[in-house]
């Protein structure tokens, strides 16, 4: 029979880019993942911070090669959307590649100022402020344009939004706004449009009625997202077009108007057999915006984009142990983990998410079908099939067996409730950060330890 490095060569091609076998075991970006466990154990979440950068400035030369390649007259600039992760070394990490950040709720405003006084941003940085917004969140923005930052965006979620800016806002410059559309969703969804963002026939209305003339404010900003993220398929290309027209006829009663914020939804690889033409897609967004204003002469925009999952995915991946294996009928064999799949990786859970999954050692060893097990009593703690099969292979072996999710970096962590309590309560594993060393060796910080007993029965109230 085949090993399992043979049969995973022939059903996805492996190695690929990122990922080596050496003696029996895997490396991730040149990192001895066995070594890692025996140095910090499992469960283990690991960040290894210089691939954020590696995509930050993919996307920003993909962007700029296509604005060249299409004589393309707006400008690019990269927003990373902090929700997706807000630690403090992901969002240092991302403001070293010169880019700018995109808000959704009112903490991310001290946030912001917290790195400003450390000297990891400055005061011109722009912050595109989304999201249906609090009376917080909304003094936040306020407290914050008055003390400098003047390259604060609220973008506009409904009208009435903004009667607080227009009562208490006073600048020597007119404030930027933007104004989000609400734009339609899938042909799938129970929704027919975006329960975020003004109506699309209603925006330029409500600038004629509220903005328009007002000299304290200036609408410079366009923003939608498109439920699908960034998808070669009729639906994209159609809600991009709508969009980019209406862009086209505000531009024409509202010359202020300079820029094109098209959201999120560029994809990371969640398979080992994901394929995506990036280069492709991004010139053809580039494309497609400039001939709908060449059509209608207008003026092409300067584009934003507020990539999260894009950024940050690939950095990170969580490691585990088989604690013990059970063939629970003539068919189902489980292995069973010392982590929870509803507790680490919520996603699988709730969304039915996929990430690459890879044994971390025996891969001479022959291969079998398996089931994945978490450790909580939940019957829906498990992962039984992977996004290129129906199923999930393993190592067959008696041996000690470890194995990884790899690009889990975005929203597991603070959907799982980092340093709170968790289902069955399971700790919050061990976390480590990893960068890079001048001379290109590694450098290992434990950002947060396993969470223990006493801590777990404080937030329960059980001791003081």
């Amino acid at each position: 029979m085949q090993s399992y490095s043979e049969f995973l060569d022939l059903s996805v091609g492996f190695p690929q880019e990122g990922y080596s076998v050496i003696d029996d075991e895997l490396y991730f970006q040149d990192l001895n993942l066995m070594e890692m466990i025996e140095t910090y154990g499992t469960p283990l979440r690991f960040t290894y911070l210089p691939m954020i950068s590696k995509k930050i400035q993919q996307a920003k030369l993909l962007f700029q090669t296509a604005i060249i390649k299409n004589n393309y007259r707006g400008d690019y600039k990269y927003c990373y959307c902090t929700k997706s992760s807000h630690f403090r070394h992901i969002v240092e990490e991302a403001l070293k590649n010169g880019i700018h950040l995109e808000t959704s709720s009112a903490f991310d405003m001290p946030m912001i100022e917290a790195l400003e006084k450390k000297g990891s941003l400055n005061k011109d940085i722009t912050v595109i402020c989304n999201g249906f917004k609090t009376y917080q969140y909304k003094q936040y923005i306020i407290d914050m344009l008055h003390d400098g930052y003047k390259n604060i965006i609220p973008v506009l979620d409904n009208k009435e939004e903004f009667n607080l800016y227009d009562d208490e806002i006073e600048m020597d410059t007119p404030c930027n706004l933007g104004i989000r559309i609400a734009a339609e969703e899938q042909p799938d969804s129970q929704f027919y449009t975006s329960r975020l963002g003004v109506r699309m026939e209603d925006v330029i209305e409500f600038y004629n009625n509220k903005i328009a003339g007002n000299p304290n404010f200036r609408v410079k900003l366009l923003h939608f997202f498109i439920n699908s993220g960034i998808t070669d398929s009729p639906y994209y290309w159609n809600e991009l077009e709508k969009y980019v027209t209406l862009y086209c006829k505000f531009k024409k009663i509202n010359p202020e108007l300079d820029t094109l914020d098209i959201g999120g939804g560029m994809p990371f690889k969640d398979s080992l057999v994901f394929d995506f033409d990036y280069e492709y897609m991004v010139n053809e967004i580039v494309k497609r915006i400039k001939e709908i204003c060449a059509e209608h002469d207008v003026m092409e925009p300067d584009i934003i984009t507020e990539f999260g999952k894009y950024t940050v995915a690939e950095a990170s991946g969580i490691l585990y142990k088989v604690l013990g294996r059970k063939q629970q009928n003539d068919r189902e064999k489980w292995l069973m983990l010392d982590g929870s799949f509803i507790t680490n990786l919520p996603d699988v859970w709730a969304l039915n998410q996929k990430y690459i999954l890879l044994p971390i050692n025996n891969y001479d060893a022959e291969y079998e079908r398996v089931n994945l097990g978490g450790i909580t009593c939940d019957g829906q703690d498990y992962y039984n099939q992977e996004a290129h099969m129906n199923s999930v292979f393993m190592p067959k072996t008696r041996k000690v067996q470890y194995l990884g999710f790899f690009n889990t970096g975005a929203y597991q962590e603070v959907l799982s409730g980092y340093g709170g309590i968790h289902h069955c309560l399971l700790p919050s594993p061990k976390h480590v950060i990893i960068r890079r060393n001048r001379d290109e060796t590694f450098n290992f910080e434990v950002f947060g330890e396993e969470q223990n007993s006493k801590q777990v029965l404080k937030i329960l109230g059980y001791t003081s």
